[in-house]
């Protein structure tokens, strides 16, 4: 990588980790090397990497989860609808679910193959196992619902999907955290395991109901509060 030598250099640090993350070097959800291996690569100083990083996270690229370190949580700059979406309410953002995803699982109950079945298998298992981190289960969850989305072969609703996942999954870190704790409990787990057994007896009125009434109760447990 050529060095960056012009007069902003944190400006031109974040353009280079974005031409890295647009080339695929990392993906949605991974852990960005540290600051110490990030500055010689980048031959520019720690203070400007991390100068670089607050830039990218300040537009949703970049997440820093303390303790943790930095993840990446969009491969490039917010489109209009990103930025439409960052200012959305998370009743908005919830309702846009329901009209992706409800009819996404009556699709995938008549369309799912038992490659599908396996995947959302595996997603809910791997749900159930992180239900104690927050930002764990928000993850796991969102692949979960991911997983039946797939399984609708439809890739616009897929598309779709895709375009709100980050928001998504910020906005469900935010609702849960005025909740003290209350998030991945048994009836949570279980009303999730009750779509996956919609889907695979291939029950299309079942499944669309189960993801409204758990998406709608989202929003009205919110109005409780």
């Amino acid at each position: 990588m050529p060095p960056i030598r012009r007069a902003s250099l944190a400006d031109q640090a974040a353009d280079a980790l974005l031409a890295r993350l647009r080339s695929g070097e990392w993906a949605v959800g991974d852990k960005l090397p540290g600051e110490t291996t990030l500055a010689p690569q980048l031959e520019v100083g720690r203070s400007t990497v991390r100068e670089a990083i607050r830039r990218l996270a300040g537009i949703g690229v970049l997440t820093t989860r303390q303790g943790a370190g930095v993840f990446v949580t969009r491969l490039d700059t917010p489109s209009g609808l990103d930025v439409l979406l960052d200012g959305a309410a998370i009743d908005a953002v919830l309702e846009a679910r329901i009209a992706v995803e409800v009819e996404a699982a009556a699709l995938a109950a008549r369309r799912r193959t038992e490659e599908d079945l396996d995947a959302i298998r595996a997603a809910l298992a791997i749900r159930g196992a992180h239900r104690a981190d927050l930002v764990r289960h928000v993850e796991t969850d969102t692949a979960f619902h991911r997983a039946v989305l797939a399984a609708a072969h439809n890739p616009v609703l897929l598309e779709m999907f895709d375009g709100i996942a980050a928001h998504l999954r910020r906005a469900m870190i935010d609702m849960l955290r005025t909740r003290a704790g209350e998030f991945g409990g048994d009836d949570d787990q279980r009303s999730h395991a009750e779509l996956l057994a919609a889907i695979e007896r291939r029950d299309a009125d079942a499944a669309a109901r189960l993801s409204r009434e758990h998406l709608t109760g989202m929003i009205s447990d919110r109005g409780a509060r």
